[in-house]
C-alpha cells in the first residue's frame, strides 16, 4: 500500500447503539473502495472487522478493530467500535486516536442511547463528528422526523448534507445537497444514476447550503464579509470554513442511505475525504517528559518518533498484535525504538496495516497512520514508543472503572491456575478488568463493567484456552461483634495420665466501636495467671475472633481484659491457657448479645436527570440512606450509603434502568446492625452450608 502523508490521512471511528450498523458501514465502504471484493454481513458472520468468533456467535462487535483503504488519493483508516456500553474502554481507545468520528443513527428511532453517550465522549474529547442515517432501505423509514427531533436536540450545527428522495414510503433516490444533483437508485444493482434536481426540492437545498455558508463565514472575519456582502466563496474559502466549523464543532453533517444496500456510501466518503480534518491537523498533544515537564508533540513526519498503542490483541495462535498510532516521525521495520512507559529498548519486527486480520505488510508507518506490529517484547495498551533522541510519555486513555463483580469458579478442580493465566492474556486486549482472590471468602473475583463482558471473558476461557468456568455470585464479608459487657470464664482441664493441661482465665469482653481490630488488655492482681502465659492468651482470643459464634463470620468491634484466671505449677502451658481463651470468647459471645454486622458501601450514583425518580425509588428498595444530589454535565449524581449487599447486581439493574446511560462507584466505608431479617437469612445460610 502506498505511504500516504498526514494531510493524506484520515482516522474514522464508527460510533451508534449496538446493532445501529457500524460493522455493516465499515464493510460497505471497504466494498465500495475495493478493499475488499466481496460485502460481508454480519449475520452470516463474514464481515471483515467482527472476525472474532465471540463477535461471530453474538452477531455484534465486542473489541476495537482497524481496517484501511484508499479512495480518490486519500487513506482511510476505519475505527470500528462495539456499540454495547459493557466495552467502553474499546470507545474510548477508538476516541484517543480518532480524527472525527461517524455516529450512525436509526431511519426509525433517531438518536439512541448509544449514539448520544458517543455525542457526549466526542465532546468531551473535542472529537469532531457527523452523522449517518441508516437503513433507509427498511420500510417505515422517517429520515424527516430524525433530522427534525435531532435538530431540536442539538441546534443549528446539525444540518443534512444529503436527504433521500421519497416515493410511496420508499427511498427511490438521493440529494447531493453542497452540488444541488439529485441521483436515482437502482434497486437491482444499488446503483447511481444523476438526474436534474426536481423543483420541489430546489428551495429546501438553497436553505440547507446557506446554512453551510453561515458556518463557513463565520470562520474568519473575511468570510464574513463577502457572506454578508453576498459574494460566493471560492473552493478553497469554502473548505477551509468547512473545516474550521467541524473541527470546532458548529457543523455536524449529517448523511443519510443505507450501509446493507450500499447506498449513500459514495456521499459518505466524498465528506470523509475532503471535509473531515486530516491527521496532519489535529491539534498537538501534551506529552510528559522524564523530567516531569511537558512538550507538545505535532504531528510532525520530520519530528522524532513518537507512537502511542492504542490497543492489543492477543490471540493464542498469532501471538499478541500492538496496534498503534504515530504521533511524530516514523517508525520502521527492522528497527530499535524505545518503550517510555517500561523503560526499554523494543525490537520492531516486521510493520503493518491491518484491515480486520488481514496484515498488510509495510517497511515503516509515518507520522497520522495507524499501524501495527506482532510479538513485541514489553509493549502493552498505553504504553508509548518513541526515538532515543526525545524521550516522552503520550496521554494515557483513562479506562472507566469496574463496577460489577462475580466468583468465578472452574467446573474442573485444579483449574484455578489455569484462569489466571488465560484472563492474564486476555487482559492484554481488555483493560478494563481486574481478577483478584478474595483473602476472606476465598473466593476468586472476576471484576469488569457489566454483565455481557464477564460472560464474553468466561466464553474466552473456554474456547481460546480450553477453560471451562462459570460465573457465581459474591459471599458478602458479613462481621459479627457484641452489645453488652460481660465478665465470663475459660477453664480447660484434661488429665489423661503423666502430666495434664490445666488453664483458668477469667475475661471481660465490651464492645469498642473505636476500631474494628481486637483490643487485648490485662488486669491481673497477685500473679493469679503469670505473665508469661498472657501472648498465649491474646493469640488465643486472636485466632477465635477470626470466626464468630452465630454465621462464622470474624468478629469485630471488641475488647477483651483479663482480669482473673488460675494456673497449675506442672500441667499448665501456652496451648492450655489458648484453649481456655478460646472457651472464654464462646461463652462471651453468647452472653453478651452477639449481632451480625452487614458492610455499608458509598454509592456515587451518575444519571440522566429524567431518572433520578426511578433511581431513588430503587435506592430506597436496596435499604439506600441518600446522603445528597448533585448534578454534573450529564444530568444527576446521587449520593448514598447502602449495603453492599443490595448492590452485587446493581450494575446491570442500572444499566437497564437508565438504558446504559448511568453508571456508579462503590467503595466501603464502614459496618452497621443488620436487621434482624436479613441476620435471620445469613445464619439460616451458614447454618445450612455448615
Amino acid at each position: 500500500m502506498e505511504i500516504y502523508s498526514a494531510d493524506k490521512i484520515r482516522n474514522i471511528a464508527l460510533f451508534g447503539h449496538v446493532g445501529s450498523g457500524k460493522t455493516t458501514l465499515a464493510e460497505a465502504i471497504l466494498f465500495y473502495t475495493k478493499a475488499i471484493s466481496r460485502q460481508g454481513r454480519v449475520e452470516g458472520g463474514s464481515t471483515t472487522l467482527d472476525y472474532d468468533s465471540e463477535e461471530i456467535k453474538r452477531g455484534m462487535s465486542v473489541s476495537l478493530s482497524v481496517a484501511c483503504c484508499e479512495y480518490k488519493g486519500s487513506k482511510i483508516n476505519i475505527i470500528d467500535t462495539p456499540g454495547d456500553f459493557d466495552f467502553l474502554g474499546e470507545e474510548m481507545s477508538g476516541i484517543r486516536v480518532a480524527d472525527s468520528g461517524v455516529i450512525m443513527i436509526s431511519a426509525k428511532g433517531g438518536t439512541s442511547v448509544g449514539s448520544q453517550k458517543a455525542i457526549r465522549l466526542l465532546d468531551g474529547k473535542n472529537v469532531p463528528y457527523l452523522f449517518f442515517v441508516n437503513r433507509m432501505d427498511e420500510p417505515n423509514s422517517d429520515y424527516e422526523g430524525v433530522v427534525s427531533r435531532m435538530t431540536e436536540r442539538y441546534g443549528d450545527s446539525v444540518i443534512p448534507l444529503s436527504f433521500p428522495i421519497m416515493e410511496d414510503g420508499e427511498m427511490t433516490g438521493i440529494v447531493d445537497v453542497m452540488n444541488r444533483k439529485a441521483f436515482s437508485i437502482n434497486k437491482k444493482t444499488g446503483a447511481f444514476e444523476e438526474f436534474a434536481l426536481p423543483e420541489e426540492y430546489q428551495g429546501r437545498v438553497s436553505e440547507l447550503q446557506d446554512r453551510v455558508n453561515q458556518v463557513v463565514a463565520a470562520a474568519d472575519d473575511t468570510l464574513m464579509e463577502k457572506y454578508f456582502a453576498g459574494e460566493e466563496f471560492t473552493e478553497d474559502e469554502f473548505r477551509h470554513g468547512v473545516h474550521v466549523g467541524f473541527r470546532e464543532g458548529k457543523l455536524h453533517p449529517i448523511y443519510c442511505g443505507s450501509a446493507y444496500m450500499n447506498w449513500g456510501i459514495d456521499f459518505l466518503l466524498n465528506c470523509i475525504a475532503k471535509d473531515t480534518p486530516p491527521a496532519g491537523k489535529k491539534p498537538a498533544l501534551t506529552a510528559t517528559l522524564p523530567s516531569g515537564g511537558t512538550v507538545d508533540v505535532s504531528c510532525n513526519v520530520q519530528d522524532p518518533m513518537a507512537a502511542f498503542i492504542f490497543k492489543t490483541i492477543s490471540d493464542p495462535f498469532v501471538g499478541k498484535i500492538s496496534i498503534f498510532k504515530v504521533n511524530s516521525g516514523t517508525i520502521r521495520a527492522n528497527s530499535t525504538c524505545y518503550n517510555a512507559t517500561k523503560g526499554r529498548d523494543e525490537r520492531i519486527g516486521g510493520l503493518f496495516y491491518l484491515r480486520g486480520k488481514e496484515q498488510i505488510a509495510t517497511d515503516k508507518v509515518t507520522a497520522g497512520d495507524i499501524g501495527a506490529a506482532s510479538k513485541l517484547t514489553s509493549a502493552d495498551t498505553n504504553d508509548t514508543l518513541c526515538d532515543r533522541s526525545r524521550i516522552l510519555e503520550m496521554p494515557k486513555i483513562k479506562f472507566p472503572s469496574t463496577c460489577l463483580s462475580k466468583n468465578i469458579v472452574p467446573l474442573k478442580k485444579g483449574d484455578e491456575d489455569k484462569i489466571i493465566s488465560g484472563l492474564a492474556k486476555l487482559s492484554d486486549g481488555d483493560r478494563c478488568f481486574t481478577v483478584e482472590t478474595n483473602p476472606e471468602t476465598k473466593q476468586m473475583v472476576l471484576s469488569g463493567i457489566g454483565d455481557m463482558q464477564l460472560k464474553v471473558l468466561v466464553s474466552q476461557l473456554q474456547e481460546r484456552y480450553k477453560v471451562d468456568c462459570e460465573l457465581r455470585q459474591l459471599k458478602v464479608p458479613y462481621r459479627e461483634t457484641i452489645r453488652k459487657k460481660v465478665k465470663v470464664q475459660g477453664k480447660h482441664k484434661k488429665q489423661s495420665g503423666g502430666h495434664g493441661q490445666y488453664g483458668d482465665v477469667w475475661i471481660e469482653f465490651e464492645p469498642n466501636p473505636d476500631t474494628e481490630a481486637l483490643v487485648f488488655e490485662e488486669n491481673v492482681f497477685g500473679g493469679a495467671v503469670p505473665k508469661n502465659f498472657f501472648p498465649a492468651v491474646e493469640k488465643g482470643l486472636e485466632e477465635s475472633v477470626q470466626c464468630g459464634i452465630l454465621a462464622g463470620y470474624p468478629v469485630v468491634n471488641l475488647k477483651a481484659t483479663l482480669v482473673d484466671g488460675s494456673y497449675h505449677e506442672v500441667d499448665s502451658s501456652e496451648m492450655a491457657f489458648k484453649i481456655a481463651a478460646n472457651l472464654a470468647f464462646k461463652a462471651g459471645m453468647a452472653a453478651a448479645d452477639p449481632i451480625i454486622l452487614e458492610p455499608i458501601s458509598k454509592a456515587e450514583i451518575h444519571i440522566p436527570e429524567d431518572k433520578q425518580g426511578d433511581i431513588m425509588g430503587d435506592l430506597n428498595k436496596r435499604r439506600a440512606r441518600i446522603v445528597g444530589i448533585d448534578a454534573d454535565d450529564d444530568g444527576s449524581v446521587i449520593h448514598c450509603a447502602v449495603p453492599t449487599a443490595e448492590m452485587l447486581d446493581y450494575a446491570t439493574d442500572l444499566k437497564s434502568m437508565t438504558q446504559g446511560r448511568g453508571w456508579f462507584v462503590l467503595s466501603h466505608v464502614r459496618y452497621d446492625p443488620a436487621p434482624q431479617d436479613i441476620a435471620d437469612k445469613v445464619i439460616a445460610a451458614a447454618q445450612a452450608n455448615a
